[in-house]
């Protein structure tokens, strides 16, 4: 499943290349409580197809009926020129019929028919693995791409809104396993790319879920080809020290958010030592790496097994 800032934007890019008028909507401000963040984007076709979500589905149906003939015999269309403001949820009414919690209001940003070059290079970058900041002038509609570092929350002022995309997250899974197969299939479910590295032909040969990218190199080998970033971690679950010790030392060296490997807490220990006594390396340098892995629940099942402890989790 592929990273759903990244969908939106390339659909209504798709869409645009196709000749369609569109709309997309930023969630810019929000009080109290909000079905989604501030950064959520969604895109609307002029048909009323819509992609992305900025709430429950109450506001894209007022949007599609504001903008589009597809539930208005009116002569909605989405109108032309500077980008919008619109607020929901301003009084107790409005927030019950939009579905939105007690007390919530949320304010969004329209652009419309938003430039297909400016989309094309922004989709282009993402999936080139670059974090890019879209600074959008709210007089003119006119976009800014930049290439940023790091990432930043949304900002708007009365002049113009800045807000940053980065590629999608991804997860390098060493071992290909049972319990790696359930691990992999709720990466993909929740947006991340996955990427499987098993040198075992027995263990390749038996893989099921589709969606996850699958390779035979040496794990640390793969670690360094996968280049993680801040967008990106790093599970080793083959109980196997020759393939998971030295992809963890690798990823160690990265900005990935997250190392860890399975095991319990005194194979993890014994690995700690392992790394510390063979790899010269120190507990300082071995702080970020997890260990053991997700949460206890008491279970013995792939599907449920996060970790198997040697006792209870305190």
């Amino acid at each position: 499943m592929e990273n759903l800032d990244i969908t939106v934007l390339r659909t209504i890019q798709d869409w645009r290349q196709q000749g369609h008028r569109a709309l997309l909507a930023t969630v810019i401000r929000t009080w109290g409580s909000s079905p989604r963040p501030v950064g959520s984007i969604m895109a609307m076709r002029d048909d009323g197809a819509v992609v992305g979500s900025v709430s429950g589905g109450c506001i894209e149906d007022d949007l599609i009926n504001r903008y589009t003939q597809a539930y208005n015999a009116l002569d909605a269309t989405i109108p032309m020129g500077a980008p919008q403001r619109v607020r929901y949820g301003v009084t107790a009414d409005e927030a019950h019929r939009f579905g939105l919690p007690c007390g919530g209001t949320l304010e969004l940003l329209l652009e419309f028919d938003p430039d297909v070059e400016a989309l094309a290079s922004l989709t282009t970058q993402l999936d080139s693995g670059a974090l890019v900041e879209r600074t959008v002038d709210l007089t003119t509609g006119a976009v800014e791409l930049r290439p940023c570092q790091v990432p930043a929350a949304l900002s708007i002022s009365d002049a113009t809104l800045v807000n940053t995309f980065g590629p999608g997250y991804r997860m390098l899974i060493i071992g290909a396993g049972q319990l790696s197969e359930y691990l992999a299939t709720m990466a993909l479910f929740s947006g991340f790319s996955v990427t499987v590295c098993d040198p075992r032909d027995e263990y390749r040969g038996a893989w099921r879920v589709a969606g996850a990218k699958v390779v035979s190199t040496m794990p640390d080998d793969e670690v360094v080809s996968f280049r993680p970033d801040a967008r990106s971690c790093v599970v080793a679950l083959t109980h196997d020290p020759k393939l998971d010790d030295l992809a963890l030392l690798e990823a160690l060296a990265t900005p990935a958010f997250y190392v860890g490997a399975i095991g319990s807490r005194r194979n993890h220990d014994a690995r700690r030592q392992r790394m510390i006594t063979h790899f010269e390396q120190t507990e300082e340098g071995l702080a970020s790496l997890r260990g053991p892995i997700g949460i206890f629940i008491g279970s013995k099942t792939p599907p449920e097994t996060s970790y198997v402890a040697d006792r209870p989790a305190p």
